[in-house]
């Protein structure tokens, strides 16, 4: 006995330090795993999102003029660009930072600086934190690139590059926060945005309307004909590569290869389906023929419309809120724009905020439990969720318009926004860019 207790406290030290060294490695352990599936899934997600930004170029060029074709799909392009650098320095952490009063993120990530390769990500605990970066970055950059569209052949090209910056840090990121941000006031409240309905399609397209606004109207429009596409096999090649991309913009929004995934992949090429046939058949009925242009608007149309929904509905009714959205879309292009007057030019706002809060006001109608337990909506006895969606709809297109309107306004006065009227005569490609997208 008296040999025991002498040798008790040997192996009570020995269990201490066995014990200290072992504990971190079962701490270690017991974190969430990355899931190499995950992560092939969310890079191959990313990449189809970048590709849509170049379609959206194409998509916007082929309906300018010719002599506008370079600076539109330029627009684009720059946006890659300026947005790439800004997203990593603020933008990020802004956006999807720890929140501060539920309307914008801190500073924590500024740089990117308190963020390691190996970290895991605060929204997917499977995937590294740089993923959800890049993969967050590609839906800031359309976003912004959205923009172009009710802006062409008028802006300047360096405002649109200083404009592209600001809109980022100011309108972009607070509504993404507040949205699909951890404490954000919508996400708070339950808001139901799969992919961007509000944050995306929403906001761009209103803060489209309030660029119109400012810059005013093309010269001649509604007193001469100006519509005249240069190529209209860019503006299907672009509307191609939206639908290509979408896949990733929606179902990559998952953030994981799972059930899930696939059946917002479904219901993303259903929807888009049945609102470029509504939009024919509402262009067919009301000018006799059906388009090319019609055909690819409409798609774009669905695809907008099931962006919010898309990781909420089953697909009867994803044909429901794609169907309805061609029509609403055709509406808003054809008989809304023409009565008001606004020049937007390549509808940013008459397809991506009319399409857009369809898709989100109709997910407070049809989000299904069974497609994901963490929607139910008004046909599944939830009808407090389609004012959840009224409210953020509302809310997200009134900010965005006010503070839009106000950047579009400053950079106007500092720098002018608009070109002068022989630049405009003669052409954006060569005024702006000493460029001809054609030399014929």
């Amino acid at each position: 006995m008296k040999r025991l207790s002498k040798i008790m406290p040997l192996f009570g030290g020995l269990f201490l330090v066995l014990f200290n060294w072992v504990t971190p490695v079962f701490a270690a352990a017991s974190k969430t795993p990355f899931i190499p599936g995950n992560i092939a899934w969310v890079l191959a997600s990313t990449a189809l999102v970048l590709i849509m930004t170049p379609g959206l170029g194409f998509y916007y060029g082929g309906m300018v003029r010719k002599k506008n074709v370079l600076n539109t799909i330029s627009l684009s392009f720059i946006t890659i660009c300026t947005v790439s650098v800004i997203w990593i320095l603020w933008g990020y952490s802004i956006a999807f930072g720890p929140d501060i009063g539920r309307v914008i993120g801190s500073l924590k990530y500024l740089g990117l600086a308190a963020m390691q390769e190996n970290q895991h990500s605060r929204y997917d605990g499977t995937i590294p934190s740089f993923i959800y970066v890049m993969f967050q970055l590609m839906f800031a950059i359309i976003t912004v690139a959205l923009v172009s569209g009710s802006l062409a052949e008028r802006i300047k090209f360096s405002s649109w590059v200083v404009f592209t910056i600001v809109w980022l840090t100011v309108v972009y990121a607070p509504v993404a926060q507040m949205v699909w941000g951890i404490g954000g006031l919508f996400q708070h409240m339950g808001a139901l945005d799969f992919a961007g309905g509000t944050v995306v399609h929403v906001n761009s397209g209103v803060a489209g309307l309030a660029g119109a606004l400012v810059l005013g109207k093309r010269k001649g429009y509604m007193k001469e004909n100006i519509i005249q596409p240069n190529q209209l096999g860019y503006t299907i090649l672009g509307g191609a590569l939206l639908w290509f991309g979408w896949f990733g913009f929606n179902a990559g929004s998952a953030l994981e290869a799972s059930p899930l995934a696939a059946s917002a992949f479904l219901v993303t090429n259903t929807a888009t389906a049945a609102a470029a046939i509504s939009w024919m058949i509402a262009e067919w009925i009301h000018s006799g023929k059906p388009t090319t242009l019609g055909m690819v608007s409409g798609a774009v149309a669905g695809l907008v419309a099931i962006t919010p929904a898309s990781g909420f509905v089953n697909p009867l009714a994803s044909i429901v809120i794609g169907f309805v959205a061609g029509f609403i879309c055709y509406s808003m292009v054809v008989f809304v724009k023409p009565r008001l007057g606004y020049d937007d030019a390549l509808d940013a706002f008459g397809v991506h905020a009319a399409g857009g809060a369809w898709g989100a006001l109709a997910t407070g109608f049809f989000a299904d439990p069974l497609i994901n337990p963490a929607g139910r909506g008004l046909l599944y006895g939830n009808p407090a969720q389609v004012w959840i969606q009224l409210l953020t709809i509302v809310t997200v297109a009134a900010y965005s318009f006010t503070m839009s309107y106000i950047i579009f306004k400053v950079i106007d006065k500092f720098m002018g926004l608009r070109v002068n009227k022989e630049a405009e005569a003669q052409g954006l490609d060569i005024t702006q860019h000493e460029e001809a997208g054609y030399n014929f």
